[in-house]
């Protein structure tokens, strides 16, 4: 029995806990998921909820129209976002052993920051 219950703890088939919030920390159905969001009480991993704003996705004009932004000012804007973020963290917080951004359209997941650090954060 034990061994069965391991084999779907926080998979799809496990009916009680979010596999999805389990492997991201985010789920696209927030406080209406009908299972429940384990949070870790330790981890190397922060996540830093709707940090960065894709200019693309965010920009408009007082009419209600998007501005045209090219790739090279999004791929700008995103290089100076990661090198301030990723500096600042690590100054505070000590080295950082991976950080990702999420450019991603979903709620659940626009503009969140992962950050993994060498040392447990409590």
């Amino acid at each position: 029995m034990a061994e069965n219950f391991a084999s779907i703890f926080e998979t799809e088939k496990d009916k009680v806990n979010c596999s999805f919030y389990f492997k991201i920390g985010a789920c696209r159905h927030g406080d209406r998921c009908p299972r429940l969001h384990n949070k870790p009480t330790f981890s190397q991993t922060i996540l830093l909820p709707n940090l960065y704003r894709n200019p693309q996705n965010t920009d408009q004009t007082a009419d209600g129209s998007h501005c045209h932004v090219s790739d090279v000012e999004v791929q700008e804007h995103y290089d100076n976002f990661f090198k301030e973020v990723f500096t600042e963290l690590q100054e505070k917080y000590g080295e950082i052993e991976d950080m990702n951004v999420c450019d991603n359209l979903g709620d659940h997941l626009m503009g969140n920051v992962y950050v993994k650090s060498c040392k447990l954060v409590p």
